[in-house]
């Protein structure tokens, strides 16, 4: 078949318009044309008074040879891509040890999925609890103040990513079409099918809780293991070689071949690899506050008199900025129609992240406002980036009132320097409460200062953004891992052999499904290393 990239049509095109401008993008005849399929549709919203929608089409035709012929300087005219999963290997029927996965986000759920469709078995650590009784604790640190240090935002089956917009897009490069694997799984575990042709699928925190629960459940039909509440308190590691893992019960579960893949939140599994010796760096993350606006001020916005289309949803932006002081402060993890939720995973602490829905239809948009920062902010050990990330929502906790209220500030009063004492317009999402003050001394005064330029700065490419009442929250902090623990070109850690570092928390993702893709690459590489060893 022919893939077809780029075909733009009005948002409010006729039904019997994509085949028109497939005979015309090809220069053929209606005869020629045998059928076609939609595989990814997008829109342009660029110009609000004409947005158009944007295929990606898989058609079959006549005489497909010399199409291609003819049209071989077009770079969205090709051969349509093979996007099956092909596995690399199957289990042994010698297989006499079982991998280990710790970790039920995104990429352990993934590796644990692939290592037992190929007949693995793995067993799959997690140090929370199952999805719904995590849902109830973390509800009851957003509704009643209580906070479980081993079930919350960041801990439990599913990962930090159950409780996020569930996005499903990536800027990775996946020549293998690993992405498409994830969306499909997503899908037989109950997904909408829609997030296979959409050109920024999302899915939203309920539906992700019943595939988590689909996705262990075909994991475990297929020989695997799932144990939750089961925290690994260290890695057993003999010469440079994993030999299993211990668990905080005093059990110890031996293997070779163990994946970590224990989110960016993992504070005390960083600290126990970096005395055990595993080798460790510092990395750059972000840092900052979450903003919310009125989503109907972003709908106007972004798509004009088409606010409200059916086909367009709730806007979304993406925004950056680079400011005097050298610094760049970006939009990150932006939530149409969404709220702002407490993610501390440690008591004390207050952190907030975003999620949405899947039908994005809250009152709110809401947004990361972060500044970039390098090891040279926070200079130490490799540890030293985890260690400022605490000190941060220590003091936001403190800011807050000591109640994991979070704290806030009104854009208008933040832009001016002055505390802010009322909510205008615009009312917070985030529970258990926002406790309004200053923020200027919720981050260092660099990160300060250069929100306070970018904010009137986004105000020109999104008109209102520096609205007066739009509402501040503090602390964004958990952007991304601040340590990376670096892996050879077989996934394996550089200094310990058979322990594979995977996902955000090792410093290889950056969302659902860059963290799904980066666990099958791990599974992958796992299974071809035991198959090998008893080759």
């Amino acid at each position: 078949m022919l893939r077809i990239t780029e075909l733009k049509l009005p948002l409010d095109h006729q039904e019997d318009a994509i085949k028109t401008a497939i005979l015309n993008r090809l220069g053929i005849n209606t005869d020629e044309l045998i059928s076609y399929t939609v595989f990814r549709q997008g829109h342009d919203a660029r110009k609000r008074s004409a947005i158009s929608l944007v295929y990606t089409l898989d058609v079959e035709t006549k005489n497909q040879a010399a199409i291609l012929t003819r049209m071989q300087d077009d770079p969205h005219v090709s051969i349509t891509p093979d996007t099956n999963y092909y596995f690399v290997t199957q289990a042994p029927k010698n297989l006499t040890s079982r991998p280990i996965v710790i970790g039920t986000g995104p990429c352990g759920l993934f590796a644990g999925l692939i290592l037992a469709q190929m007949g693995f078995k793995p067993i799959i650590l997690e140090r929370g609890k199952e999805v719904r009784e995590r849902t109830k604790d973390t509800f009851g640190l957003w509704r009643k103040g209580l906070f479980n240090p081993e079930s919350n935002v960041q801990f439990g089956e599913g990962g930090a990513g159950t409780f996020s917009d569930g996005k499903l897009y990536t800027q990775i490069k996946d020549p293998n079409q690993y992405g498409r694997k994830v969306l499909t799984e997503f899908v037989k575990a109950g997904a909408p099918t829609e997030i296979l042709r959409a050109s920024k699928p999302h899915i939203g925190t309920f539906k992700l809780v019943t595939m988590v629960e689909q996705m262990r459940a075909t994991i475990e039909s297929l020989g695997g293991e799932i144990r939750f509440q089961s925290r690994v308190d260290k890695i057993a590691i003999e010469n440079g070689q994993v030999l299993g893992v211990i668990l905080a019960s005093g059990e110890t579960l031996l293997s070779h071949h163990v994946v970590l893949a224990v989110g960016h939140s993992a504070r005390d599994t960083f600290k126990m690899l970096y005395e055990q010796g595993v080798y460790i760096e510092a990395k750059s993350f972000s840092i900052g506050f979450r903003i919310e606006h009125p989503q109907s001020l972003i709908d106007s916005c972004r798509f004009g008199n088409n606010a409200g289309h059916p086909l367009l949803g709730a806007a979304d932006y993406k925004l950056v900025h680079h400011c005097k002081n050298g610094r760049s402060v970006y939009s990150f993890c932006m939530c149409p129609g969404g709220t702002v939720v407490a993610a501390t995973s440690e008591a004390g602490h207050v952190v907030t992240n975003g999620m949405s829905q899947y039908s994005r239809n809250e009152r709110n948009a809401n947004s990361g406002i972060v500044v970039g920062i390098t090891p040279e902010d926070y200079p130490g050990n490799p540890l030293a980036g985890m260690e400022f990330q605490r000190k941060l929502e220590a003091r936001a906790f403190k800011l807050g009132g000591e109640t994991y209220q979070a704290p806030g500030q009104l854009v208008g009063d933040f832009i001016a320097n002055k505390p802010s004492v009322a909510f205008g317009s615009v009312h917070p999402s985030y529970t258990p409460g926002v406790h309004l003050g200053d923020l200027s001394t919720a981050l260092p005064d660099y990160a300060i200062e250069a929100i306070r330029e970018a904010l009137p700065a986004f105000d020109k490419k999104i008109k209102g953004f520096a609205m007066a009442d739009a509402v501040l929250t503090g602390v964004e902090t958990r952007t991304s891992s601040p340590i990376r623990i670096k892996r050879n070109e077989h996934f394996q850690s550089i200094n310990t052999q058979g322990l594979y570092p995977a996902g955000e928390g090792a410093g290889y993702a950056g969302g659902i499904l860059s963290a799904a893709v980066d666990g099958i690459k791990v599974a992958e590489a796992l299974a071809l290393d035991m198959v090998a060893r008893l080759s």
